[in-house]
């Protein structure tokens, strides 16, 4: 029986984490490195990159791959796996964490955000990025993973996956209900659908060993204006929002041989906000 301990370790193998420019894509690939593996970070967003694995070298001495690519073009994708194979000849990872989160902070003044307003272009751009990026991802590399025998994708949902957004939380006094800013309802259709997405990952290569499931997050401290931040705290059992790192620990579960019978689930950490 291996020790409690070496289930968690990944050493050598390769995660390819998508929006790795990102704020949880920075967190993603630190707990990738901590835990001994190799991570490779990729988004449409250079300097970001570049940022992040600068980070990465100097607090945790990882010397991590960056990749620039669209998720949206899978010629870019399949020409950033030939690159990937070169450099480390396998992936045994894959974290699919892109995504577009239009800030309703920026519709304040436009009537974009609700429903009756929302542009077909918009909807085709956050949906593309969010859920056909996944896709495009798993169908990149989720090959490679079932040729080999063994292979972990991890889709990064969202407590609004799981409950439908609080309107009430982005309400702006002074403005009569039907402009009122509200989240947009593609955040939560993308989201909703990676839950899918997931299950139906987790049965098509259930076979040649690769497993998929889910990790669904709450709300991350960012720098959300303090009535935001008081008012979803709410809503949270727990009495706050998460840290950016909080989620760290759940990812190495997802990851590692220390979930390996765990597939087609989603881990909602959302400090006890869909309970309620």
């Amino acid at each position: 029986m291996a020790d409690i301990y070496d289930l968690f370790r990944l050493d050598a193998r390769v995660a390819v984490i998508t929006g790795g420019a990102g704020l949880l894509g920075y967190q993603h690939a630190a707990t990738i490195a901590g835990l001994g593996g190799v991570p490779v970070l990729l988004d449409i967003d250079g300097p970001g990159l570049e940022r992040n694995v600068e980070r990465l070298a100097k607090e945790t001495g990882c010397r991590a791959m960056a990749l620039v690519a669209d998720i949206t073009d899978l010629d870019a994708l399949l020409a950033a796996r030939e690159q990937l194979i070169d450099r480390q000849g396998r992936i045994d990872i894959l974290i699919n964490n892109a995504a577009r989160n239009p800030k309703v902070e920026s519709a304040i003044d436009k009537d974009f955000s609700r429903l009756e307003h929302f542009p077909w272009e918009q909807w085709r751009l956050d949906l593309d990025v969010g859920l056909g990026g996944a896709f495009n991802c798993a169908k990149v590399w989720g090959p490679d993973m079932a040729k080999q025998g063994r292979g972990v994708i991890v889709n990064i949902a969202s407590d609004l996956g799981v409950i439908a957004p609080d309107q009430r939380l982005y309400r702006v006094s002074g403005r009569e209900a039907d402009q009122q800013p509200v989240k947009p309802v593609t955040y939560s259709v993308v989201k909703h659908g990676l839950i899918g997405l997931t299950k139906y990952l987790a049965t098509y290569w259930c076979e040649q060993g690769v497993r998929c499931n889910a990790l669904s997050p709450g709300g991350v401290y960012a720098g959300q204006n303090d009535v935001f931040v008081r008012n979803l705290t709410q809503l949270i059992p727990l009495g706050r929002m998460a840290d950016a790192d909080e989620y760290r620990g759940a990812l190495a579960f997802l990851c590692s041989d220390a979930s390996a019978y765990m597939t087609g689930t989603n881990l909602v950490i959302d400090g006890g906000r869909s309970t309620w």
